[in-house]
């Protein structure tokens, strides 16, 4: 291995130069490397000039480095050795993301590619080129790659089990295209339903987004991250970017240190300690101050008093935004400085490159330190040894064999069907008769985008009709469920009306008819809208269509709670699909038809109107008079089949600091289908210093029975599970009453300090 030839080179020497922090003056090592490759990291920074070090502080698109204009490159791609040589050869940066514009290549393609560019870094700087993409629902880049449900819909399934699977299958398909790093999970907890990134986290819940986050993360990076088939995991985004004051993308946020606490630190805090190695910095504003700017979040609190270790990476073009659109910078330069000041490690600079030519300025102006510099660094290397890229920089795509296999496409499958939630079934129309014919309307029925969302083929996801033809949309999948029983009539595009006419003579025919409305694809700011109220078009075809007496089944497709409450409530079903993914449309068809028993429930609380803005765990207050009253809760989600809560049992009335309170009860499923089921544990602090919410979720399973069976099941509360963050804005757990709610099930015990 490189690392240990260098090692027994420097070990001629009578002393070893470390790594120096620039905060605390501690020689900088990594407990995730072993001291040989610590020692190979102290190393590299010997040997690194300050040139090749702001290089790998870089990461820019790999449109630099093919032929065309950026974005426009021509097709097929081409590598371009003047561009090769200008951005790794004289610029030696460390760092790449995204696919070559326009294109979406093959594994073999990527490998090539790859294989030219890590090539040119090792014969340059010697270090290699860390590459990343956004692989959220799968290797979206990757032509041929398995999707499946999005970050929303994954939370909606309650497995967490799954959602690790899912992961290790994104991994195994990453690498097998030479790309070992993935900008995900992102656990934002969406606090703004109007935002258009809330489909990419797991939901309105810290605890959720907790779960998920780490389920994710081990199924990413594995038992090692080193691994063939793992990957390095990156954590977005940091902090309290899924609650803008605004709803609109990179728009400020107002968090009081308590909220900022208890609702955006603990995920990043678990999933740390559990091994994270990256991290990508939040692209708004907190009180004012611009993340990529904010010391005591990004060095204080990240470092200090979470103990990251890794790399801290810039979302795109972020540095540069502190100057065009924050304007705390007055130039580039400026914002160079002060985003590496308050501990920014890797600049994603995206289309741009002054960004390392600044910081060699800067080191010679005196206003950055070597030190600063050289523990920014260190973090970039220690990750690409822990990654194995000095050993081994691509891998054969002959090697991973179950790419994009049958294997993959069933838990892909899973995911839809599993994360598709049943809000309503009123007149039991669901599942679908046998004679029974269906008019399928609306402009989510017939297109891959509202099945997929953004970052699919593309950051708006727009090409996914394009790259996911092979796979059914809503109405093809119908159209295959029930052979010659299904009629289709658009109706309505998502903004304006069309043959309503036409849908409403078509209805003469049906015995159900599917209204298919909600979203296009979308992500960041292009998604940004004014009103959660769907577009007048889309309402005016529902009712045009309600007008003709026969019974609705109403499919709402998209990654928003777009208000439906009057179309709810005279709909006979109500299906909230989200974003299930490529194989959405199969997994809605087969709940339609019975063959598979709905078991989601809503990771967020689907609001009645447009300022009746709450969450599952308001305060008191927001509830007097009736004024909670979401259109459906937080964890709802039916079933075609009954089960049934009994025997809550708690091991002790009393609770003590250092002991753990066992809760048993046994679920059995009273119906006529098997079924699976997610059990939900909530508690309730009765009186507190700090108003308590009315309940907070704190653990939750899902189970398999079927029909009349039973299962009990336990879990575990230790004070720990109960704390909050209190008058001094610390940690604590206050004695007194508590309440443990399990469906219709609530027991009392008592915490004594």
């Amino acid at each position: 291995m490189r690392y240990l030839t260098t090692l027994l080179v420097i070990l001629l020497y009578c002393t070893c130069a470390s790594a120096q922090s620039a905060d605390n003056g501690d020689p900088l090592t990594f407990s995730f490397l072993t001291e040989e490759e610590n020692t190979f990291v102290r190393s590299e920074l010997r040997r690194l000039t300050l040139r090749q070090k702001a290089g790998q502080m870089t990461q820019v698109a790999v449109d630099l480095v093919f032929e065309g204009p950026t974005y426009v490159l021509t097709v097929p791609p081409e590598l371009s050795e003047e561009k090769i040589d200008r951005v790794i050869g004289q610029l030696e940066i460390g760092s790449l993301l995204n696919h070559p514009s326009r294109t979406y290549p093959t594994p073999a393609e990527y490998h090539d590619y790859i294989a030219e560019l890590q090539a040119k870094a090792m014969e340059t700087t010697g270090v290699p080129l860390l590459y990343g993409q956004d692989a959220i629902h799968g290797v979206n880049y990757v032509k041929g790659a398995t999707l499946y449900a999005q970050p929303i819909n994954v939370a909606a399934t309650f497995n967490t089990e799954l959602a690790t699977e899912l992961a290790s299958l994104t991994a195994y398909e990453m690498k097998s295209a030479s790309i070992p790093w993935n900008f995900s999970p992102a656990m934002d907890v969406g606090r703004q339903p109007v935002w258009p990134r809330n489909w990419e986290s797991f939901g309105e819940d810290v605890y959720v987004n907790q779960r998920f986050g780490l389920a994710m993360l081990q199924g990413y990076q594995g038992n090692s991250v080193g691994d063939r088939t793992s990957v390095a995991a990156c954590l977005k985004h940091f902090t309290g970017y899924g609650a803008p004051a605004s709803g609109r993308d990179r728009t400020p946020v107002y968090l009081p240190e308590r909220q900022l606490k208890e609702y955006y630190l603990p995920q990043f805090a678990a999933a740390i300690d559990s091994g994270a190695l990256s991290i990508m910095v939040n692209s708004g504003e907190i009180n004012g101050v611009p993340t990529h700017v904010n010391r005591e979040l990004l060095t204080d609190v990240l470092r200090g008093e979470l103990g990251f270790e890794g790399l801290l990476v810039s979302d795109w073009q972020d540095v540069r935004y502190l100057y065009e659109r924050h304007k705390v910078a007055e130039n580039l330069k400026e914002a160079v400085k002060m985003s590496i000041d308050a501990g920014l490690d890797m600049s994603m600079t995206a289309v741009t490159t002054e960004f390392p030519e600044m910081v060699v300025e800067l080191v010679q102006e005196g206003e950055l330190s070597m030190g600063r510099i050289d523990t920014s660094v260190a973090r970039i290397l220690a990750v690409k040894v822990a990654l194995g890229l000095y050993e081994q920089r691509v891998w054969d795509p002959a090697d991973f064999p179950e790419f994009g296999g049958e294997q993959f496409a069933r838990k892909a499958l899973q995911s839809a069907e599993e994360s598709i939630v049943l809000l309503k079934n009123d007149g039991l129309p669901l599942p679908v008769g046998q004679e029974q014919r269906l008019l399928v309307v609306g402009p989510t029925a017939d297109n891959m985008r509202s099945l997929n969302g953004g970052w699919t083929y593309g950051w708006q996801g727009t090409e996914a009709d394009d790259y996911l033809g092979d796979y059914n949309t809503i109405r093809e999948a119908l159209e295959k469920e029930f052979p010659n029983r299904v009629d289709y009539v658009a109706g309505a595009t998502f903004d304006s009306l069309g043959n309503v006419e036409g849908a409403v003579a078509a209805a003469d025919n049906a015995d159900l008819i599917v209204v298919c409305l909600g979203e296009l694809s979308y992500t960041e700011v292009p998604g940004n809208i004014n009103t959660l109220l769907l577009p007048k078009a889309q309402r005016d075809l529902f009712f045009a269509l309600e007008a003709t007496g026969k019974p609705i089944v109403l499919v709402m497709a998209g990654g928003r709670p777009r208000l439906m409450t009057e179309l709810s409530r005279r709909s006979k079903a109500v299906l909230f699909a989200g974003y299930p993914g490529p194989r959405g449309g199969d997994a809605l068809a087969g709940i339609l038809a019975g063959r598979v028993n709905p078991s989601a429930r809503l990771p967020l609380t689907y609001p009645r109107y447009t300022n009746a803005i709450a969450f599952y765990d308001h305060k008191a207050t927001e509830a007097l008079s009736g004024n909670f009253n979401p259109l459906f809760e937080f964890g709802y989600g039916l079933s075609f089949t009954e089960f049934e809560y009994s025997n809550l049992e708690l091991s002790s009335r009393v609770l003590n600091p250092n002991d753990t309170l066992t809760v048993n009860l046994r679920v059995t499923n009273q119906g006529q289908r098997a079924g699976k089921h997610s059990i939900l544990l909530y508690t309730s602090d009765q009186v507190a210093s700090i108003t308590p919410s009315a309940r907070r979720l704190r653990d939750f399973i899902k189970i398999h029975l079927e029909p009349g069976e039973y299962r009990d099941v336990t879990f575990e509360l230790t004070a720990a599970d109960l704390a909050f963050v209190g008058l001094d804005n610390e940690w604590v757990t206050e004695a007194g009453t508590f309440s443990v709610m399990v469906g219709n099930l609530s027991e009392d015990f008592d915490y004594e300090e």
